[in-house]
C-alpha cells in the first residue's frame, strides 16, 4: 500500500514524527506541491492512501489515480477535496474534526489582547531605546483597555467558541452567544441571543462559525452598523466570513476601533488586500491551529483514521461512499 502526503510541511516542520504512518506501508512526504492538477497527479498516480492539508483532491485528479481507496484531510475543513465525487467513486474521505478547540480559543484571547495592551508595540519600543530615554517613569502610545465588565459576543458556540467564552469570563467579561444551538454547558457561560442583539450590545465581537453560504460575507456594512461605535473584532475562524472592503472602511472610520485576523479570504494573503493598509488592523498569517500540541493531536487522530480505514471501519468521514464501507 503506497502513501503519500502531498504538503506536510505546515503540519510537521520536524518536530514531529510520520514514523507511525509509515508502519501501514511506504511512505512519501512531500513539504509542499503546486496546487496544480498535474503535478497532484505526477505525485499520486500510484498512491493508494493521500493525505492532504490545502493541497487540492479535485475530479481531474481523482480520475487520474485509479488506485486511490481512501483520502485523509490533514485538518477539519475539508473543502479542498471534491468529497462528492469522491462518494460517487466509493472513495471515503476523512478529516480531523477535534484537535485546535484550546488552541484556537487561546489565539483569539491572545488577539484580543494584543489590540488591549499592545504587548508587541511597547517591547519594541522599550528595546529601542525609548523608555530609558523617557521623562516619566512609564509610557504608552495606545490607549490600554480593561476587558473586566465589558461584553464579548461570540458568533458561533461550539466547542471552540465555548473555550473562548470560558476565557473571557475568566477576565471578567459578559458573555453573548449566537449562531449554535443552545446547550446547557453553554448556558453556563453565555447568555443566548439572536444576531442583532448580540452585534449591538456586544464590545467585542468574536467568530468562532464555519463557512457556510448563509455566514460568507456576514460581517459586511449592514452588520458592522448594528454593532457599538468602537467595536473589536476577532476572527479566527474563516476570512470569507468578512467583506473585507466593508471592515477597512469600518477601521478606517473608527466604527471598528480595531481587528485581530488570524484568517483572510485568500491565503497566503496578497499584496491588494485592503487589509493590510486598515487602521488598527492585526493580522497573523493563520497560525492558531500550530502550536506543536494541536499538531500532535492532527498526527494522532491521522494515524487513527487509517488504522480505522485499513480494519473496514473508517471514521471521521465526510462523505458516503457509495460501495463497501
Amino acid at each position: 500500500m503506497k502513501i503519500v502526503i502531498l504538503d506536510g510541511y505546515a503540519e510537521n516542520p520536524g518536530d514531529l514524527s510520520w514514523d507511525a504512518l509509515e508502519a501501514f506501508g511506504p511512505l512519501t512526504v512531500y513539504d509542499r506541491t503546486p496546487y496544480e492538477d498535474d503535478e497532484i497527479i505526477r505525485r499520486i498516480r500510484d498512491a493508494d492512501v493521500v493525505f492532504t492539508n490545502k493541497c487540492p483532491v479535485r475530479k481531474a485528479v481523482i480520475d487520474a489515480c485509479p488506485n486511490l481507496k481512501y483520502i485523509s484531510v490533514l485538518a477539519t475543513g475539508y473543502n479542498i477535496v471534491d468529497t462528492a465525487y469522491a462518494w460517487e467513486k466509493g472513495i471515503p474521505v476523512s478529516n480531523v474534526p477535534t484537535y485546535g478547540t484550546q488552541s484556537v480559543g487561546q489565539s483569539a484571547i491572545a488577539l484580543l489582547l494584543e489590540i488591549c495592551h499592545h504587548v508587541a508595540h511597547h517591547s519594541d519600543a522599550v528595546h529601542a531605546g525609548r523608555w530609558e530615554s523617557s521623562p516619566d517613569w512609564c509610557f504608552w502610545d495606545y490607549p490600554l483597555i480593561e476587558l473586566a465588565g465589558k461584553t464579548m459576543g461570540i458568533i458561533g458556540f461550539g466547542r471552540i467558541g465555548r473555550t473562548t467564552g470560558r476565557i473571557a469570563k475568566a477576565l471578567g467579561m459578559n458573555i453573548l452567544a449566537a449562531g449554535s444551538r443552545e446547550t446547557e454547558e453553554g448556558r453556563a457561560i453565555a447568555e443566548y441571543v439572536d444576531l442583532d442583539t448580540l452585534l449591538s450590545r456586544s464590545d467585542v465581537v468574536v467568530l468562532h462559525c464555519p463557512l457556510f453560504p448563509e455566514t460568507e460575507g456576514m460581517i459586511n456594512r449592514d452588520s458592522i452598523a448594528k454593532m457599538k461605535d468602537g467595536v473589536i473584532l476577532i476572527n479566527n475562524s474563516r476570512g470569507q466570513l468578512i467583506v473585507e472592503q466593508d471592515l477597512t472602511d469600518a477601521l478606517n472610520s473608527g466604527k471598528v476601533y480595531a481587528a485581530g485576523l488570524d484568517v483572510v479570504s485568500v491565503e497566503p494573503i496578497r499584496e491588494d488586500n485592503p487589509l493590510l493598509k486598515a487602521k488598527n488592523c492585526f493580522i497573523t498569517p493563520h497560525i492558531s491551529w500550530a502550536p506543536k500540541e494541536a499538531r500532535q493531536r492532527i498526527m494522532d487522530c491521522s494515524v487513527q483514521n487509517l488504522q480505522a480505514f485499513l480494519a473496514g471501519t473508517p471514521i471521521h468521514v465526510v462523505n458516503r461512499p457509495k460501495t463497501g464501507l
